[in-house]
């Protein structure tokens, strides 16, 4: 503003200036014009007294510069002219000044002459002998005067610039300083000019408009973060060139995102997934998205909806789903459910079988008794197998257990003492180790934990091989630990050795009567107990599984 105001007031100020002096000059030119014609018209009267009184003679010896003087007889011939030879110039009767004076006894005349660019005055008075004399003086034009002041004007004109550059200057800022100072935090307390008055009171009534604006919208966001933040699913909002408009922070965790302020980022440089880039365009060409993928390696829903009107969308909303869990469970149910359909069937077929060869009497009288035998096992695995599926189904569903205080190194010997049959048919040595251990626990969890270890350890052993057990107190709690001689693990499948029916040996497993489900129990009961379990295992060589209870 500072400089609009600065260039009108030096365009103004020289504009001014200009005018002035065009008018000064030409009111100068013609008052000089007019004070030169007068002289003239003196100058001829005193040469006309001359000539009447001496006639030709006044004319010898008179020397006058920048004048010529020409004498005109009646008829228009040259008598006599101070420049140029009488007898060699053209008829002057019809020259304006010589026929007004020969009318009227005094003519005046000016005439510009192209070639010299200047302008030349004539003043004529008729004699009593009928003769016309004739004076004339070269007059500059106004252009030639222009051009012969230049340096004096171009020195003006300089001054002139200068003097209303400073005035310009100071005068725009002396304008500008009050609005310069105005306060429009506080616009009704300004004192300054009065024009501006309705502008400052505009100026406080949208201000108290926009505050109470502001309020409110800041009353909607913070209740709207306040739910959003609190939602487990990750909440999205992104603008029509898909930048973030907001985000809460379960889509910036799901996101695998550490930078809490994402506005005005792109979503790519959020998150490379491709198909939550393609939902998200579809959602922008008016179709609502619904479809899986996977970020990070979980497994996320994925839901984009446009946000607008139909005809002028302005964003896009995306929710986000972990269903990683879900699908998971999922997966486990399939897999239990034909595992489980699996291991039913299996003694079933072997049961049905044998019962069907001694109906029919196709068995001889020395095989009954071993087949009678193999139902009898068979009955017996599946007893087992349908103990352990109720057994992890109340795991699963929490049980309704009771922890109380009790001695984890009892419990431990009673397991020791009940398998020590079963480690002689093995041929396996059983031993226990440690002192007496009080815990918080669940008493017929704990015994499942120890059961099924020293299970495992004996059954997955090598002839001659040895189970040693040993319960060991610690400043943080009780340690339990299993140690056998026997097939070991390979490390590939360490990971999924507490999964439901997961057996590494398959065909050493039903040899030895294994259902799959005794470390899934273990790994279950030591979740509800808050233990902790530690595989170490070398193939051939041996497991180590300890067990890591809170006191």
């Amino acid at each position: 503003m500072t400089n609009r105001i600065f260039k009108a007031v030096c365009a103004a100020a020289l504009s001014v200036f200009v005018v002035t002096m065009l008018l000064i000059m030409g009111v100068l030119y013609n008052y000089f014009s007019s004070v030169q014609q007068k002289q003239l018209l003196a100058q001829t009267a005193l040469a006309v007294q001359g000539v009447e009184q001496q006639g030709m003679a006044y004319f010898d010896g008179l020397d006058v510069e920048n004048l010529r003087i020409t004498w005109i007889a009646g008829n228009g011939d040259v008598l006599y002219d101070s420049v140029s030879d009488s007898d060699t110039m053209e008829n002057h009767l019809q020259r304006e000044e010589i026929r007004q004076a020969l009318s009227d006894g005094v003519g005046q005349s000016a005439r510009y002459s192209s070639t010299l660019m200047k302008q030349y005055l004539y003043c004529a008075q008729r004699l009593s002998d009928g003769t016309v004399l004739r004076l004339s003086v070269s007059h500059n034009t106004i252009f030639v005067l222009l051009l012969g002041m230049l340096q004096p004007i171009l020195i003006v004109i300089a001054v002139a610039l200068v003097l209303s550059f400073l005035l310009a200057s100071r005068l725009s800022k002396r304008i500008v300083e009050p609005m310069n100072r105005l306060n429009l935090d506080e616009p009704l307390e300004n004192e300054g000019y009065d024009e501006l008055s309705p502008l400052l009171r505009r100026i406080y009534s949208q201000q108290q408009s926009l505050k109470n604006q502001q309020a409110t919208l800041a009353q909607k966001q913070n209740e709207l973060d306040a739910i959003v933040s609190h939602l487990e699913e990750g909440m999205l909002l992104l603008d029509r060139d898909c930048r973030v408009i907001t985000a809460n922070q379960a889509a910036l965790r799901l996101m695998d995102v550490r930078n809490r302020n994402v506005a005005g980022l792109s979503l790519l440089s959020l998150n490379r997934n491709m198909e939550l880039q393609e939902a998200v365009n579809q959602a922008l060409a008016g179709v609502n998205v619904t479809k899986k993928t996977t970020i990070h390696g979980r497994t996320i829903q994925v839901h984009a909806a446009a946000v607008g009107k139909e005809q002028e969308l302005s964003g896009v909303a995306v929710v986000l789903f972990d269903i990683t869990q879900a699908e998971q469970a999922e997966q486990r149910r399939r897999e239990f459910t034909a595992n489980v359909s699996h291991e039913l069937k299996t003694p079933l077929q072997s049961i049905s079988g044998y019962s069907e060869l001694i109906q029919c009497g196709l068995a001889k009288p020395e095989d009954v008794q071993p087949f009678a035998k193999r139902i009898y096992d068979e009955t017996q695995r599946l007893i087992r197998l349908v103990e352990d599926i109720i057994n992890l189904s109340r795991l699963d569903e929490g049980g309704g257990y009771e922890p109380r205080q009790m001695d984890l190194y009892d419990t431990a010997r009673e397991v020791v003492r009940d398998l020590q049959t079963v480690a002689a048919d093995k041929q396996v040595q059983l031993t226990l180790e440690g002192t007496a251990a009080e815990i918080t626990g669940v008493p017929e969890l704990a015994r499942g934990i120890v059961y099924n270890l020293c299970d495992n350890a004996i059954k997955y052993n090598q002839p001659g091989g040895s189970v040693s057990v040993t319960v060991s107190g610690e400043n943080e709690g009780v340690l339990l630990t299993v140690k056998d001689t026997g097939i070991g693990i390979p490390e590939e499948e360490q990971d999924r050795i507490f999964e439901r029916f997961y057996r590494v040996d398959k065909s050493r497993s039903k040899e030895v009567g294994g259902t799959g489900l005794g470390l899934s129990i273990v790994k279950h009961a030591a979740l509800v107990m808050g233990a902790q379990i530690q595989l170490e295992s070398r193939l051939g060589q041996g497991t180590t599984i300890q067990v890591s209870f809170p006191k």
